[in-house]
């Protein structure tokens, strides 16, 4: 008999026993990392609130709405104001730091300390609140953040949780739900999910549908836990895949329309073969959308419009219900199950699906109608919601309000550091309102401010940017100062988008007429004289530094001079030229202003830079050193972490190798490192790999570098990793794949006379050019070298000169010139001090000693260098060394390889990384892929670890462990 008036509950929790297990072992060993994932309508959510939420982990929540365009860290912001909801920051002691935070919570002014002076710096101000963030997290005594969604997370939320795990703070533990589907090939949360510092526990946990019993238990529980047929459950299964929301949406439609029934004590469907459960939930929502009366019907449309949790009353007003009618209407969407309290005191659709079916069903007119609504409801808000108020008045096609609101939500997103929100928001109102030139100007200039200012790699924003940049200069009835102050940002966007020749135009175009602003006028003119790639030779870019020194003098404020005299100085030095130390030599030793110092910092860090690779190490060191403590001064995060990758190239170039790994692995882990453009510690890290005999990591560091350099700088970086990468190829016997990896950053130095950064470039493009047989290419390269160097005093690149003509002359069957003259190099590299290149030339003299006949002085040079090579840490090429040494019949040991202490019954470090993370619940594929080992290794040592332990189960495995407190356990 049917039942059609039994109540349909609410699912239970079933069939996620084993990630419960999972998810409830890595919170128990903060702090930890779970990296949630699955399809819309998994279940994530639900496990969340299930055991993390509702438990006694002292969880905060926060979950992303579907626009990319939220306010700066709105997510956790509106988690922390919930959290406080009605108590604000009452009686909670904080430090005068979290009055940055102000903007973020105008409504708890009284209670916030003042807020302190503004930093011209976007990265430091954005550093800054992420601090304040942290530490007012830390006073709510949370010890597991929660983000939902977090595939649709805007950027600065993102770079919060890198700042957080950077930060190392034990007792915090994240959780982050995601569509993989759903996120983007740049993502933040791809860099989240990958590097990791160390004494993190990261468990990835993927929910997999219900399989046929877990869905019959489902739809049991919703039925009064009575027992559901197979044919039903199978039926379902099949139709829903096993996603539990499109179950639970197809039983309560089923059930309101009595299509199914109870029969012999079990439920059924009343026909399997004649009446179909909808395919997907939109079918099934719509249905029972239609089913509602019409002011309940108006409620959930007013709700899909808001797009989020949203009071009672803003849903009723925007539904235009009288308030009596509204709490009606409400209760009945709410029974409906469309609707639900979200446990902050707002209602919202169950899931973003269910409310953007109800949302695509109504007619245009009717959306613009009640965006229009919202938008006004919305405007009598304090503070104005700016960017909800964007979108609302874009649907409603208000292209008045829209516009300014979109400009205000921009400025804000601005200032708080977030200029991928500005410019995303601009953006959209200049490709899609229909706004006159007079209005457009001014925005494309905040536009191509506001991108200039963002530190994200290229990526389809900076390209829609630079493309609606380009549309509105197309327009036509630009005046030439107008146009002149977009195509100056456009040329430096173009630059970082490797189209340097475009560039190029738009800098040189945009030059004559920037009169009326001579700063701008001279730093364009700077760009222009960069030695950055492009056909242009060094002449083009000397004219253009001669032409800013011209303009520069007594221009703009203090701070702007003492900027371009910085910038004049590194791009004159990049090009080799000596007079950049005389430039480098006006600026002052020091300054008292906070963004003179900021500026001086950044001058002294790139003049540092150039310094380096013209082999002056002392004296980047010290400009360094200066640049450093003026970083430290002015809260210059960027800068300072800037500074501390340059300084891993330093002691990587003099052979302080000692801890430099461990250093550099800290390095590449920070947050703060990438932002700031500073690939040196990758860099180091492909060499340290190369030299300790990892090649193949090192030639993926290197083919990353090659990839993601900064172009848009004065480094010649690229230049480095395309040496390395090419000595790699030629020393596995890849002689056309050297070749073509040195080509091009060949071509550049010559292209440019930039012969300063060609120390490590030409000696292996030398190299090359003789194992192809092309000694006429050789001999040409070298009187290149030679020629273009001239008599500039650049101690690197001169010790390379004298190498590559020793090899010439061994090349050409004179051993004895070239002994000679690789024990000149050798000497030269020596006193700059570069000991392993100093080794690597020594072994060269020593095999021209012995091809000239002179074993036993080769042989004992030869020794002394393998002894040089293994006490630096350069295993590979002891390696090559000691072999060579074998066949002369030269006894040598490994010094470095003393061999693997022995255990016994003890796990050894290396097992006991494997029952760590054989705790957090992941396959040995898993492990393998974490700890960069071959799954074989993992077997073998997992096998070790449970002989030792007296178990033969995984689970035995992590009890045993735990209890002998070989592995963290819960901790306080």
């Amino acid at each position: 008999m049917s039942d059609p008036s039994a109540e349909v509950a609410a699912p239970a929790f079933v069939g996620r026993g084993r990630e419960t297990a999972v998810l409830a072992g890595a919170l128990a060993q903060p702090p930890a990392m779970v990296l949630l994932e699955g399809e819309a309508g998994i279940g994530k959510s639900r496990l969340i609130h299930e055991h993390v939420a509702a438990g006694p982990l002292g969880a905060l929540v926060a979950t992303c709405p579907p626009f990319q365009e939220s306010l700066t860290l709105g997510p956790i912001v509106d988690a922390v104001r919930q959290s406080r909801a009605g108590a604000g920051l009452s009686g909670m002691r904080v430090s005068s730091l979290v009055g940055a935070l102000r903007p973020l919570f105008p409504e708890w002014s009284a209670d916030l300390p003042p807020a302190p002076e503004p930093l011209d710096d976007p990265k430091a101000a954005l550093h800054r609140s992420f601090s304040a963030l942290a530490e007012l997290i830390g006073h709510l005594r949370v010890r597991v953040l929660v983000v939902e969604d977090v595939h649709w997370a805007d950027r600065a939320t993102l770079e919060f949780l890198l700042f957080l795990v950077a930060r190392r703070r034990p007792a915090l533990s994240l959780v982050l739900s995601y569509r993989p589907e759903d996120v983007a090939a740049g993502s933040l949360l791809l860099r989240l999910s990958s590097r990791l510092p160390a004494g993190w526990t990261q468990v990835r946990l993927t929910l997999p549908p219900l399989d046929v019993t877990a869905t019959a238990g489902l739809v049991s529980s919703m039925l009064g836990g009575e027992q559901v047929s197979d044919e039903f459950a199978a039926f379902l299964h099949d139709r829903t895949d096993g996603v539990p929301l499109a179950v639970e949406e197809s039983v309560r439609l089923l059930r309101q329309r009595d299509d199914v029934v109870r029969h012999d004590g079990e439920w059924i469907r009343r026909s399997l073969d004649e009446l179909a459960v909808p395919p997907t939930v939109r079918d099934s929502v719509l249905e029972r959308a239609q089913r509602l009366g019409p002011a309940a019907r108006r409620a959930v449309e007013a709700a899909a419009v808001l797009a989020g949790p949203a009071e009672e009353r803003l849903i009723a007003e925007v539904a235009g219900l009288a308030p009596a009618d509204a709490r009606a209407a409400l209760a009945e969407a709410v029974r409906s199950g469309l609707l639900a309290d979200d446990d902050r005191g707002g209602l919202a659709f169950r899931h973003v699906l269910v409310g953007r079916a109800v949302y695509d069903a109504m007619t245009g007119v009717e959306q613009r109608r009640l965006h229009h609504r919202a938008g006004e409801a919305l405007e009598r808000q304090q503070p104005w919601p700016v960017v909800q108020l964007s979108r609302h008045f874009q649907a409603a096609q208000e292209f008045g309000k829209w516009c300014t609101y979109a400009e205000l939500a921009a400025d804000h997103a601005g200032a708080s550091g977030d200029h991928t929100t500005a410019v995303t928001l601009i953006v959209r109102l200049l490709a899609t309102a229909p706004l006159g030139t007079p209005a457009a100007v001014p925005l494309a200039i905040k536009l191509a401010t506001a991108a200039t200012a963002r530190r994200e790699p290229v990526d389809d924003l900076h390209h829609e940017v630079i493309r609606t940049l380009r549309d509105v200069l197309d327009r036509g009835d630009l005046a030439p100062r107008s146009q002149a102050e977009i195509r100056n940002p456009l040329g430096r966007l173009l630059l970082q988008a490797r189209e340097f020749e475009q560039a190029h135009a738009e800098l040189s175009r945009a030059v004559p007429d920037l009169a009326h602003d001579p700063v701008e006028a001279a730093r364009a003119m700077t760009y222009l004289g960069y030695p950055l790639q492009g056909p242009w030779p060094a002449a083009v870019h000397l004219r253009w530094l001669e032409q800013a020194a011209r303009v520069a003098p007594g221009i703009g404020t203090p701070v702007d001079r003492l900027a371009l005299t910085a910038d004049r100085a590194a791009a004159l030095l990049a090009l080799g030229q000596e007079d950049g130390w005389a430039v480098a030599a006006e600026l002052p030793n020091a300054v008292t202003d906070a963004e003179e110092r900021r500026q001086l910092a950044r001058g002294l860090s790139n003049i540092a830079y150039v310094a380096t690779g013209w082999g002056r190490y002392a004296y980047a060191e010290a400009r360094l050193a200066a640049a450093t403590e003026l970083a430290r001064l002015t809260g210059y995060v960027r800068l300072h972490a800037s500074a501390q990758a340059m300084r891993a190239q330093l002691d990587w170039y003099t052979g302080r190798w000692t801890g430099l790994a461990d250093r550099v692995a800290a390095l590449i882990a920070a947050s703060d490192l990438e932002t700031s453009g500073s690939l040196e510690p990758f860099l180091v890290d492909g060499l340290l790999h190369a030299a300790g005999g990892s090649s193949r990591r090192a030639e993926q560091r290197f083919r990353d570098l090659l990839t993601d350099a900064p172009v848009d700088s004065i480094a010649a970086l690229p230049v480095t990793p395309a040496a390395a990468l090419a000595t790699l190829r030629l020393a596995a016997g890849d002689v056309d794949g050297a070749a073509e990896v040195t080509d091009e950053p060949m071509r550049t130095i010559a292209t440019k006379q930039m012969w300063v950064w060609a120390s490590d470039l030409a000696r292996v493009r030398l190299d090359v050019l003789l194992a192809a047989g092309r000694a006429a290419g050789a001999a040409d390269l070298l009187a290149a070298f030679e020629q273009g160097l001239g008599d500039v005093d650049a101690p690197a690149p001169r010790a390379a000169l004298l190498t590559c003509r020793a090899a010439l002359l061994a090349a050409g069957g004179e051993p004895d010139g070239a002994a000679a003259g690789y024990a000149e190099a050798a000497a030269a590299w020596q006193a700059l001090p570069r000991p392993y290149d100093a080794a690597l030339t020594l072994e060269r003299q020593a095999r021209s000693l012995l091809d000239a006949g002179r074993a036993d002085a080769g042989a004992a040079l030869l020794s002394d260098v393998f002894h040089t090579l293994a006490e630096l840490g350069a295993r590979t090429d002891a390696a090559r060394v000691g072999t060579g040494l074998r066949e002369l019949g030269v006894e040598v040991r490994r010094t470095w390889r003393r061999g693997r202490r022995g255990y016994g019954d003890q796990l050894s470090p290396r097992e006991l990384e494997v029952a760590r993370l054989v705790a957090t619940g992941r396959t040995n594929r898993e492990i393998a892929d974490a700890l960069s080992r071959s799954p074989k290794t993992v077997a073998a040592q997992l096998n070790s670890a449970m002989r030792k332990l007296g178990v033969t189960s995984r689970t035995a495995l992590a009890v045993k462990a735990i209890e002998a407190g070989l592995l963290p356990g819960d901790k306080d």
